[in-house]
């Protein structure tokens, strides 16, 4: 019998807004759909927690026996500056920025994006599509949504009819939002707008001459809206109908309102039966976001080149910070907390490191089966980290009392205890025990880029006293070690 027929889950459903008894559709499989970054930018630690809350969904589903099919995005067009349906697309700005392709953007980004996932030990998603790999399937459902009467082309564009579509569907259902209360809210459209309504949300745009991503269509030379490719990407990879949907808080709307709508308008079906939304990571109690400049990069975390923190945090006390707070709820970044989760992060390695070393005896003075089935109570409870941590802790007590003699354990409880520890911190939690070798070379690695940075500094002060010349040598000198100077309005980067 797979584990999952003997421990009830629960999720909390933001579209009941309660939590509910977890059922996939098909017995044994689950399709599960995370909205993936826009990759303009370096992700940041906001970003990361939301993508480690669903790696800890993803590893707990495998663990209890699911079969799963995890889908996660990667946008590489269409998403405008601020969210708008005007203005100009977040990969081609960047692009033009640093006088590179959009391509090129977007390569840069996802391996950076990669690359610092794999740093916190996330597990890589079953697929990864891309928005511009499916931009066929995009003009198709959008050619299947006009057909039904809920889209209509205005001046080369085309747009989602919400009003029309909310005649039979309630467009909100996600949010709470009523469309009454959102019409009167709504300023009159400008005169240049080809909506017939505030509310409709673009299906495909036309290309403005400037815009340079772009691709042929029914209706003019464009690009796919924001909100299609991830109801395009989900259904073509999961079906009409899938398991679980998720993202983070701020997509809740208008994002995800939307890929209902544009979903049920094409199959008639609601497209997900779970919608689980991660919420944030603050910094100084404000939303961390790299549009606003407050934020903070994990390389900066790994090897303490900020402002905000005292010393460098490893990526997997970085980690277990975040599963102390439930995936929920708003998790504020602070040295003091991160210096907590640091020392108590190292007595759980400690005593899991312990535990071989035990002393075995005739009987055991702690029930750990009942501690066992606890670990599940909680995670089975919507998730809740913070709780499994919890009851972590209780064991690494006991561990501490045996080895000091002061509490006792059986063979057979030892053996338990050890396969759950490491099942439930490494295999569940997803974290990792730092050896000496990862020290120093984290060690290594921090001071040989504070370093780069120090060169840095020293560069942009040569050129505002116009030395011209030490400036060029400190970027040529860099060349000659491999590490690559580039210069754009943002400030200097580099490359090894």
């Amino acid at each position: 019998m797979a584990l999952y027929q003997d421990q009830e889950l629960k999720i909390y459903n933001s579209l009941k807004g309660e939590k509910e008894v977890f059922q996939s559709i098909t017995e044994g499989y689950v399709g599960m759909y995370v909205c993936g970054p826009t990759v303009y930018n370096k992700v940041h630690l906001g970003n990361c927690r939301t993508f480690i809350s669903f790696d800890l969904v993803f590893r707990y589903l495998k663990h209890l026996g699911y079969k799963v099919r995890y889908v996660r995005n990667i946008t590489d067009a269409g998403h405008l500056e601020d969210d708008a349906e005007t203005g100009e697309d977040r990969i081609a700005k960047k692009a033009r920025l640093e006088k590179i392709e959009p391509m090129e953007v977007v390569q840069k980004y996802t391996v950076d994006f990669h690359n610092t996932l794999q740093k916190f030990n996330n597990i890589p998603p079953s697929i990864e599509p891309t928005a511009t790999g499916h931009i066929v399937e995009q003009i198709e459902i959008i050619k299947d949504i006009i057909d039904k009467g809920l889209a209509y082309e205005a001046n080369g564009s085309v747009y989602f009819d919400v009003i029309k579509y909310n005649e039979s569907n309630q467009y909100g259902i996600l949010s709470g939002r009523k469309l009454e209360d959102m019409i009167a809210n709504t300023r009159e459209l400008a005169a240049q707008t080809d909506k017939k309504n505030p509310q409709d949300f673009a299906l495909w745009k036309k290309a403005e001459p400037q815009h340079i991503m772009r691709w042929p269509s029914p209706w003019s030379v464009g690009f796919p809206g924001w909100h299609l490719e991830c109801t395009v990407m989900s259904t073509k990879y999961l079906g009409e109908e899938f398991d679980i949907h998720g993202g983070g808080m701020d997509l809740k709307f208008p994002h995800h309102e939307c890929e209902i709508a544009q979903g049920k308008a094409a199959s008639g079906k609601d497209p997900v039966n779970y919608w689980m939304h991660a919420n944030m990571l603050t910094l100084n109690g404000k939303k961390m976001a790299k549009s606003t400049g407050n934020n903070i990069l994990p390389k900066d975390l790994f090897t303490g080149n900020n402002d905000v923190l005292s010393k460098a945090y490893s990526p997997s006390v970085a980690r277990f910070f975040m599963l102390q707070a439930n995936y929920r709820s708003i998790l504020d970044f602070s040295d003091e907390a991160l210096t907590a989760a640091e020392k108590g992060f190292q007595r759980l390695m400690d005593a899991i490191a312990l535990i071989p070393q035990l002393k075995p005896h005739k009987s055991s003075n702690f029930d750990f089966k009942t501690w066992k089935q606890e670990c599940y109570d909680a995670m089975n409870d919507d998730f809740n980290s913070p709780i499994l941590i919890a009851k972590l802790f209780d064991a690494v007590k006991q561990i501490n009392s045996i080895a000091a003699e002061k509490a006792s354990i059986t063979k057979e409880d030892q053996e338990l205890l050890h396969q759950s520890m490491h099942e439930f911190a490494f295999d569940i939690l997803g974290l990792v025990p730092m050896t000496s070798q990862s020290k120093t070379t984290n060690d290594d690695t921090s001071r040989m880029e504070n370093l780069v940075e120090l060169l840095i500094e020293l560069r942009k002060k040569a050129r505002l006293n116009r030395d011209f010349a030490l400036s060029d040598q400190i970027r040529d000198e860099l060349a000659h070690l491999n590490i690559e100077l580039k210069d754009s309005r943002e400030g200097t980067s580099y490359t090894l």
